[in-house]
């Protein structure tokens, strides 16, 4: 495996340790700012409105090399997480949150590129998988390390850790990965030109779709697992740990089966299997075993879907690359966002019901990667 690709994957772990630990640490934070749970929740939200106003700013670093912008965005990693670890009150946590969000979906976006003109010939999606392998390792190791730390110490050591990790981060890519040419400027219209054309949008929409059903079911994941399938609330970390060892291998294997079959084919196949694994949690979850097994399975499903749909919109975007690349994380944010609002409408129903609200999302993610695998798959 090449140095370089693990470089970007370092900085993949801190970006997904920064955007999934508040979850765990919620109440810790609430708690030591005198604020209320759902108050605090606006932490999370902040996060997701700087990465979605982040990435396209991207447009103004377009004539910069490659290196040069991933060593900003992981300086801006680090700044905003140490202003969070050492935040006096909510609003300067607010806005903190907001920062670290900012470099989160332009280094995705830019760590995309630079994964596949690394790659060797016939392996850019297996590259791109391993450079994204960072952030299903943050929710198998990094997001309990971190929610530990909390619990132990304080959420702020938390924060601190992913800000002097950034300062790894940062060594690494400066030493490991090479200078790479910038883009071709294709002037201020030309980075958006691609998005004239359908190819883009159903990507986007599959990404947004399909995993906003996913993420119906796993927002309210806790409570499935100890009100219906009858864990315990101490069995909860392990199982945590049991769906990011999904992601990790889900990630993985789908890297090297996109080189193999497209990342098309392979997008399509797991997103339509996304669907069926929704309706079987739906259906199954009162047994324990059925409902670990199906829990791995889908978070497996989840990030065995993201390479592909990072590796697709590179390519349909000739001209305007990192945009498109970053734009994809704004898909995936979105979706969680829609996944979470709509998941948390069906508990109405019963702790079962979030999986089977998801169900409609994804399949309607299943069908646009359809449609794209159909009409444009040859192309890319």
């Amino acid at each position: 495996m090449k140095k370089s690709l693990i470089a970007l994957a370092f900085g993949t772990l801190g970006l997904g340790i920064a955007e999934f630990v508040m979850m765990g640490i919620l109440p810790d934070v609430a708690k030591d700012l005198g604020v209320s749970i759902p108050v605090a929740g606006h932490f999370i939200s902040a996060y997701a409105l700087g990465v979605c106003v982040g990435a396209p700013t991207l447009i103004l670093a377009r004539k910069h090399p490659l290196k040069h912008i991933l060593l900003a965005l992981v300086t801006l990693i680090m700044i905003g997480n140490i202003c969070a670890a050492m935040a006096p009150n909510y609003w300067v946590l607010l806005l903190a949150r907001f920062v670290s969000g900012l470099p989160h979906g332009a280094y995705f976006g830019v760590a995309s590129i630079v994964a596949e003109k690394l790659a060797d010939k016939g392996k850019g999606s297996e590259a791109v998988s391993i450079m994204i392998a960072g952030m299903t390792i943050a929710n198998l190791f990094g997001v309990p390390l971190g929610t530990s730390l909390s619990n132990a110490i304080s959420w702020r050591v938390t924060f601190l850790l992913v800000g002097c990790w950034g300062l790894i981060v940062l060594y690494y890519i400066w030493r490991w990965v090479p200078v790479i040419e910038g883009l071709k400027d294709t002037g201020f219209k030309g980075q958006f030109r691609f998005l004239k054309t359908p190819a883009p949008w159903l990507i986007l929409g599959a990404t947004a779709l399909g995993n906003g059903g996913g993420f119906c079911w796993y927002s309210y994941i806790t409570p499935l697992l100890t009100n219906v399938s009858g864990f315990s609330a101490e069995s909860v970390t392990a199982l945590m740990v049991l769906a990011g060892f999904g992601m990790v291998v889900g990630n993985l294997v789908s890297g090297r089966l996109s080189d193999r079959y497209t990342p098309g084919k392979v997008g399509t196949v797991v997103q339509g299997m996304i669907c069926i694994l929704l309706l079987m949690i739906f259906f199954l979850s009162p047994n324990p075993w059925c409902s670990a097994i199906l829990m791995a399975l889908c978070t497996a499903g989840l990030f065995a879907v993201s390479s592909p749909e990072q590796v697709l919109i590179i390519r349909v975007a000739p001209g305007g690359e990192m945009l498109g690349g970053a734009c994809v994380q704004i898909a995936f944010n979105l979706g969680n966002a829609i996944g979470a609002y709509v998941g948390g409408l069906a508990l109405s129903g019963g702790y079962r019901y979030p999986a089977l609200a998801g169900v409609p999302f994804a399949l309607v993610g299943f069908v646009l990667f359809a449609v794209f695998y159909k009409k444009f798959q040859a192309k890319y």
